[in-house]
């Protein structure tokens, strides 16, 4: 996950809505969106290398995302998989604020990365490369591959659009979120973070869809949780054949139907 934006406790009727972009290389194996336990408690996509997800959803409505934290040259081999963390929060029984004061204590153990875990009564952010555990107050928000709301140009776009949707009345239309989540707009090179990249790269990694040879946005997703106690994910895929971009798109709900 490299774009995420999400409402938590502003839009009339939904306690949380969060629209997402996973970017990644495109030879690194994944699973779409699907049950990720036998029980079908747990929704997530799956990272097919190291095993773990970027973004999920329990059917006892625990949520977390997570983002890697951009720091060229430190990455260190060996260290234990960052996908791991969400299944972890996911599958558990421990508060989110109980969870991420733990995580804080073996947080060395990872690469650098950011993380958003909650249920209906709390919601929290922890990064390891800034600061403590941070318990969240209702309010919009975007996290990319620095720390929570870091002015880069693609969060400025994303919750200027994203912004004014969230906060209309009525349901929630899934076709308007992934056509902001489409959004090419290519912020001039002035704009752009010094995240210690080259400059080509900062350019390939500016706008907030990303399609570029080897590398660009894998899929997106959705997840809202409204006030009846319904929750929905959605996940849209994109393939890439023959230079083309085809789709492919997931929905699952708690409580689950019969369609799911």
């Amino acid at each position: 996950m490299c774009l995420l934006f999400f409402s938590y406790q502003v839009k009339p009727g939904y306690p949380l809505v969060i629209a997402a972009n996973r970017d990644e290389f495109l030879a690194r194996p994944t699973a779409p969106l699907g049950y990720l336990d036998q029980e079908k408690s747990l929704l997530g996509g799956r990272d097919l290398r190291a095993g773990g997800t970027w973004l999920g959803l329990s059917s006892g409505y625990r949520f977390a995302a997570l983002t890697n934290y951009r720091e060229e040259g430190s990455r260190r081999d060996g260290s234990r998989s960052r996908g791991e963390i969400v299944i972890g929060f996911l599958s558990g029984r421990s508060s989110p604020e109980t969870f991420v004061r733990e995580l804080a204590g073996k947080a060395d153990q990872y690469n650098g990365f950011n993380l958003i875990a909650g249920d209906p009564g709390s919601l929290y952010y922890y990064s390891n490369r800034g600061g403590g555990p941070q318990r969240l107050s209702p309010g919009f928000y975007g996290l990319s591959n620095h720390l929570l709301d870091t002015p880069w140009p693609k969060l400025l776009r994303g919750k200027a659009l994203l912004g004014d949707l969230f906060l209309l009345p009525g349901s929630i239309n899934p076709a308007w979120l992934f056509a902001l989540l489409a959004d090419r707009w290519q912020p001039p090179d002035r704009e752009l973070p010094e995240s210690g990249v080259s400059l080509d790269w900062e350019r390939l990694l500016g706008p907030i869809f990303i399609d570029a040879a080897g590398y660009g946005t894998r899929s997106s997703a959705l997840i809202s949780l409204d006030t009846a106690g319904e929750a929905v994910f959605y996940e849209k895929t994109y393939h890439r054949l023959a230079n083309r971009l085809l789709t492919t798109i997931a929905q699952y709900r708690f409580p689950a139907s019969s369609s799911d």
